[in-house]
């Protein structure tokens, strides 16, 4: 076994579940983990979530606590960040001068925020969500503010909203889509998320694009549209999307494309350097073996344990049923497999309340079930889409349109007679 360590760039989801599967694996060499933030590494979901509401004790969101990194012998070395990569020798460098030899390294550095580029954009009170700083500075300002605009109807911008409601603060979201969350999920699902946030008092302006943000001094004091229109706010958040973090991976001539180039074993064509979690670009087969990149706590995971058994030996390719989810308010929303390219869809409305599931069909094929408060129907999707995995059908539109069909029947494993 070499002396040298490996070593992970990134103390995200991604990261911290590499540096956990290696021992989980049996690696008994050295590990580094590497973070340019200084908290341990922490939950991030709760942040648009359960954190601007109540506080969450912070401690509650670390992953684990200090004593299990010295008990795995794992070497966190927070508020550090990597700036260059010797390939040739194998040697990280980092900010502060010091150089990491390795024999194995893990790129878990994830994404940022797409920044918005107009003018009035750094005012004091126009903020973003992405660490813990972040959250916190959003959920201090929430209690001064009586009104928010968010820039942006995706899953981010959707629950920063739904959870200032609860915070009586009034809210409009403003996205140059004609729809919440355009580019993640079906037009019926966001039907009704649309029509759920608008009668709890979420204020929508759809085709709608930001000319300035409005302001006096440091403060925003609003957003002007193209069109003339000024939408008063207190406070701006801003959650366009995000940008996968390539400039590491470019200072070693790494392929890049959207996203930094993994193979199925989430190997760049350095056969020692790996990339996982929000900044990987890999082949996927819910995408017709096309390259995409996914942000995702499933895949941040996985990913984790598929780069962890290939460094100890026992390489498998990245083959799992991509899933999702989004809590907006009393709205659950989740999703299994990736619906990009689908040309038919199936819905079925809960009779019994808010909620619904929709099937997303590629040629016949299916490629995706969307869920809003029908949590068992979500994981039955899972199932049937593993068995797509597979190569099986899955099931067809017919039996998806038919309300007499059981999903959860089709999603049960089959046993020999």
């Amino acid at each position: 076994m070499s002396k040298h360590p490996v070593v992970i760039v990134g103390t995200g989801l991604a990261g911290f579940q590499a540096a956990s599967a290696l021992r989980d694996e049996g690696y008994a060499g050295r590990i580094v983990l590497i973070g340019d933030e200084v908290h341990l590494p922490y939950h991030r979901p709760p942040l648009s979530k359960g954190y601007l509401l109540d506080g969450v004790d912070e401690a509650r969101l670390r992953m684990r606590p200090e004593t299990f990194y010295a008990d795995k012998q794992i070497h966190l070395l927070g508020g550090r960040r990597a700036v260059a990569i010797d390939r040739a020798n194998r040697r990280l460098r980092l900010d502060d001068g010091a150089v990491l030899d390795y024999a194995h390294l893990v790129l878990a550095v994830g994404a940022s925020n797409r920044r918005l580029t107009v003018p009035g954009s750094t005012l004091g009170n126009v903020l973003s969500l992405r660490t813990l700083g972040d959250a916190h500075a959003i959920r201090e300002r929430l209690r001064d503010v009586r009104r928010l605009v968010v820039i942006g109807a995706g899953f981010i911008g959707l629950e920063i909203a739904a959870a200032a409601l609860k915070s009586k603060v009034e809210v409009t979201v403003i996205d140059v889509a004609d729809r919440p969350m355009a580019r993640a999920v079906s037009p019926a699902t966001s039907a009704v998320f649309a029509l759920e946030h608008s009668r709890n008092g979420v204020r929508f302006m759809f085709n709608a694009q930001v000319q300035q943000i409005a302001g006096e001094q440091d403060r925003a004091t609003g957003v002007d549209l193209a069109d003339g229109t000024h939408v008063a706010g207190d406070l701006i958040v801003v959650g366009i999307g995000v940008q996968p973090n390539i400039e590491l991976a470019m200072t070693a001539d790494l392929a890049v494309r959207n996203g930094i180039v993994v193979d199925c074993f989430m190997r760049t064509a350095d056969p020692h350097i790996s990339a996982i979690g929000d900044c990987a670009a890999h082949p996927n087969s819910f995408a017709q073996d096309q390259e995409v990149r996914l942000e995702s706590v499933q895949n941040a995971t996985d990913q984790a344990r598929c780069v962890a058994a290939g460094i100890v030996g026992r390489a498998i390719p990245y083959r799992t049923v991509p899933w999702f989810w989004s809590d907006q308010g009393g709205l659950k929303l989740q999703i299994a497999g990736l619906i990009h390219g689908y040309d038919q869809t199936v819905v079925r409305n809960d009779p019994q309340g808010i909620g619904c599931t929709v099937f997303c069909f590629r040629q016949g094929r299916l490629v995706g079930v969307e869920t809003v408060n029908q949590p068992a129907n979500h994981m039955a999707a899972r199932r049937v889409m593993a068995s797509v995995l597979a190569g099986g059908q899955g099931i067809t539109p017919q039996q998806a349109a038919d309300s007499q069909f059981d999903l959860r029947e089709a999603a049960a494993p089959v046993h020999p007679a």
